[in-house]
């Protein structure tokens, strides 16, 4: 009989323990209003504090509407895995001197997370892209990427769009194990640097699944990019999928096995592009184990290019 009662006792537990594991942050119920016009950051950052410092898996819920959100840091280390849950609209301000960073929304320092939700990342960029003169101007100002992670391990960002942003989609800098699938990522073929997914000093990431219509590069791996795997990737318009620009500075990491497969550009600038700049650099500098394989291209004006002499703004001098 005790030992029955013991298993009950356990059984009943163990689902309890399991209810609370996972636990909802609403973002209404610490203020938050989907009315377009209230900055909603402090709402967001206090559930994702609370979320973020809770011992058990956490999901910060954003429901659907429209939500003004101004410039906004979500930081760890947290507790446990972390989903970040977007169903609604998220907006940026159109008024650019309102940034005092290169971010719109950043997560930095963050093991196990989970971003999606099949919301909407509204950049609002249009008028940032009248103010963008940086290949005439040294001092331009810098413009704000969407979305970015710094530092973040085992990430799974996926089901989102990505509308009109200023500058990047989506960066990753310093990043290990992170799949991206499912995205839509959508800017005027017109519109200055809005590069798709740019990537940076980050290792194991996977991009699969991901329809990419912008002004720049659909994906772009810099300087200490690793262990990359595209794959089902629907590129156009935009400048296709690059390695670089890299050599411009002394002490960039090398770029070293990525896979380029079942991919498609459609009416793009460039399909597979490699570009360096012809710096003299205190060490060689190597881009080593790329594959490229079953690429599609449809009027697509430079299929292959390996650019060994990159000059973005003329006049440049050689080296």
């Amino acid at each position: 009989m005790n030992t029955i009662f013991l298993f009950v006792f356990c059984f009943l537990v163990c689902i309890a323990e399991a209810k609370v594991e996972y636990k909802l942050f609403n973002v209404m119920n610490y203020g938050a209003r989907a009315d377009d016009r209230t900055d909603n950051s402090v709402a967001f950052l206090r559930a994702w504090n609370d979320a973020c410092s809770r011992r058990g898996k956490s999901t910060i819920l954003v429901p659907q509407g429209s939500y003004m959100l101004h410039e906004i840091i979500f930081s760890g280390p947290c507790n446990a895995w972390m989903n970040f849950q977007i169903e609604g609209r998220l907006k940026a301000p159109s008024d650019i001197y309102l940034f005092r960073t290169d971010s719109w929304i950043s997560f930095r320092y963050v093991d196990k997370l989970n971003v999606g939700g099949g919301g909407t990342l509204d950049g609002q960029g249009a008028f940032a892209w009248t103010k963008n003169d940086c290949e005439k101007n040294q001092n331009c100002r810098t413009l704000p990427t969407t979305m970015t992670f710094q530092f973040v391990t085992n990430g799974y960002i996926h089901h989102m769009r990505s509308i009109n942003t200023k500058q990047n989609h989506f960066v990753l800098y310093g990043c290990k194990d992170m799949v991206l699938t499912r995205l839509k990522l959508i800017a005027p073929f017109n519109s200055p640097n809005t590069d798709g997914i740019k990537i940076a000093m980050s290792t194991g990431v996977t991009i699969t699944s991901v329809n990419i219509g912008t002004g720049d590069d659909c994906i772009a791996m810099l300087y200490g990019t690793k262990g990359v795997r595209i794959s089902d990737v629907y590129c156009g318009p935009g400048h296709g999928i690059s390695i670089g620009s890299l050599g411009k500075s002394n002490g960039e990491d090398d770029v070293d096995d990525i896979v380029v497969k079942n991919c498609t550009f459609s009416g793009t600038n460039n399909g597979v592009r490699i570009k360096t700049w012809t710096a003299v650099l205190q060490k060689i500098m190597h881009v080593s184990n790329i594959h490229y394989e079953d690429i599609v291209m449809e009027n697509v004006q430079n299929p292959i290019v390996i650019d060994q002499n990159y000059c973005p703004s003329h006049p440049c001098r050689p080296k």
